[in-house]
């Protein structure tokens, strides 16, 4: 079973920047796609951003211009770098990865992100 372990999240005040890092069990190399989704309390899960392996990374309109996704070959690891955070990026955000060949969707624990006005 993949294990994803995801770190970076806390507390910032709005404007502030945080970094989460998602560390997979197995090689990068390895998903199809790979990204976050973020929950906030009483809401549903929703896509912050995802990278594929091949092709362009995509965006949540609500934070485009302020999150970038990118991975780490080297240290097998994907971030998610957040800038500008607004009190309205409160959420536990999950790291997932996805594989075609097993037809699974793997995910991590959660990092809780909090932004204080």
């Amino acid at each position: 079973q993949v294990q994803l372990v995801e770190s970076g999240g806390g507390s910032v005040q709005s404007g502030g920047s945080l970094r989460l890092s998602c560390v997979p069990s197995e090689s990068i190399f390895s998903f199809d796609n790979m990204g976050w989704y973020r929950q906030a309390p009483g809401e549903q899960r929703e896509l912050v951003a995802t990278l594929p392996r091949y092709g362009s990374t995509n965006y949540a309109d609500s934070v485009k211009g302020r999150f970038t996704i990118s991975r780490d070959y080297a240290k097998n690891t994907v971030h998610l770098q957040m800038n500008s955070l607004k009190p309205e990026d409160t959420a536990v955000y999950y790291c997932y990865a996805y594989r075609a060949s097993a037809l699974g969707t793997f995910w991590g624990q959660g990092t809780q992100v909090t932004v204080s006005s």
